[in-house]
């Protein structure tokens, strides 16, 4: 299959070189070069410009933002001169507003889209381990899912319209944050009555929360290292686009209140290149607490 992919972040680099490793003809475009040029050494095609991506019979993007999505394909009208018969999949964390704006501008086009955004880290991208949320017309979904196989793990259908999958993915990435609050809260607790908080972890993760969540970001907080996977600043945007989209649809999100202001306190403490579980030092301030290894 002939695959156009735009963004090659820590994500899109993993997604992309799966698709290259299983023989697709794949074309990659990126703001910044240097992706470009490592994917190239994979067998990859370089591509001076977004619009190229739509020429064959998929087109995959993986940009961080609304802002990011709307300069590579509204901006570069990238859209007109697409192969009619392409399926155009979204994986980014967009807003619902702006994803009901793509499913008019695909449709003005005649061009089929796909709201796919993931569930994962980067190390599970490059897996192939991703869980893959899918919405969108049913049939355009089945063309492309050879290709979600090897990206993910599992694809979960949300129903006909594409912007279902991006309520679904804030739904889940509102969860995460809020699993990471009240992690960070419950041991910085534990650990001012001077309970080992590894202890806590232990107990958590093998009885009522023995879930992957869990276990990841409890590791993250003890540590205290706070290595980039998913920049705090991106937790933020999208707790921020949960709460907008409650709004939108009259539904209260007080706790996404709560986890936003959390973040940014960490960002203006300097956090904000850190793992989004850096969150975690804003409880270990509060209570009084030193900083971890990796904090500030």
């Amino acid at each position: 299959m002939k695959i156009g992919f735009i963004g090659l972040g820590a994500m899109g680099r993993g997604m992309a070189t799966r698709l290259i490793e299983a023989g697709h003809e794949v074309h990659v475009w990126n703001r910044s070069p240097r992706p470009v040029e490592e994917l190239a050494q994979r067998g990859a095609h370089r591509l001076e410009s977004p619009q190229g991506a739509f020429a064959g019979d998929a087109a995959v993007t993986m940009l961080a933002d609304d802002d990011a999505v709307r300069a590579a394909i509204l901006g570069s009208d990238a859209l007109r001169a697409a192969n009619k018969k392409l399926v155009h999949i979204v994986m980014s964390t967009v807003s619902v507003a702006f994803a009901r704006e793509l499913e008019k501008v695909h449709a003005d086009a005649g061009i089929a889209y796909v709201s796919a955004p993931v569930m994962g880290r980067p190390e599970v991208a490059a897996a192939g381990k991703l869980n893959i949320l899918a919405a969108g017309d049913a049939a355009s979904i089945e063309r492309v899912q050879p290709l979600f196989d090897l990206i993910g793990q599992k694809t979960w259908p949300l129903g006909a319209e594409p912007h279902q999958a991006n309520v679904a993915k804030l739904a889940m990435n509102f969860l995460l944050a809020s699993a990471i609050e009240a992690t960070a809260e419950a041991t910085a607790l534990v650990e001012r009555y001077k309970v080992d908080p590894a202890k806590l972890t232990e107990v958590m993760t093998a009885t009522l929360f023995a879930a992957p969540a869990y276990a990841i970001y409890s590791k993250l907080i003890l540590e205290g290292e706070f290595k980039p996977g998913f920049k705090l600043t991106l937790g933020l945007k999208d707790v921020r686009l949960a709460l907008a989209a409650g709004e939108a649809a009259g539904v209260p999100l007080p706790f996404a209140s709560v986890v936003r202001d959390n973040l940014v306190d960490a960002i203006g403490h300097g956090d904000a290149d850190k793992d989004w579980s850096a969150v975690s030092l804003v409880a270990r301030r509060r209570a009084g607490l030193p900083s971890k290894t990796g904090g500030r």
